[in-house]
């Protein structure tokens, strides 16, 4: 199986930089994940809630462990949120374009993470539509 298909499979997510900018792909992820019946859990620092639902501020914050770290900010960020994962037992990321640098993946690399790069949640549910 491959590491995009074990992705799919797993059902409750975190989409890290959700956001309540429409236009964003923060959102549109957000979004479409629950549309195709994900559990999705924002996380934004300064987000209360998006749409009716609870954005948190960080992944030790959630109410349940979680299968899938969705990357959705910048390689500066998502690189604190690696450790954050691998403290919480969370194993599998998807870093949406621009949200990782070499930096960022050697660091999944050095924690153990199962990893999917170059790829788009958004256009891969779009496209099961």
């Amino acid at each position: 199986m491959s590491i995009k298909q074990e992705l799919l499979d797993k059902m409750v997510w975190a989409v890290v930089g959700a956001t309540d900018k429409t236009d964003r792909y923060g959102y549109k992820i957000f979004k479409k994940l629950k549309e195709h019946d994900y559990t999705t859990y924002g996380i934004h620092p300064k987000l209360e809630e998006l749409d009716g639902d609870k954005i948190y501020k960080n992944l030790t914050d959630l109410p349940e462990k979680i299968d899938v770290v969705d990357m959705v900010v910048g390689p500066n960020i998502a690189i604190g949120v690696l450790e954050e994962a691998k403290e919480l037992g969370i194993e599998y990321i998807f870093f949406q374009p621009g949200s990782y640098n070499e930096e960022v993946i050697k660091k999944a690399e050095e924690l153990g993470l199962k990893y999917l790069e170059d790829d788009c949640i958004y256009a891969t549910l779009i496209n099961m539509e």
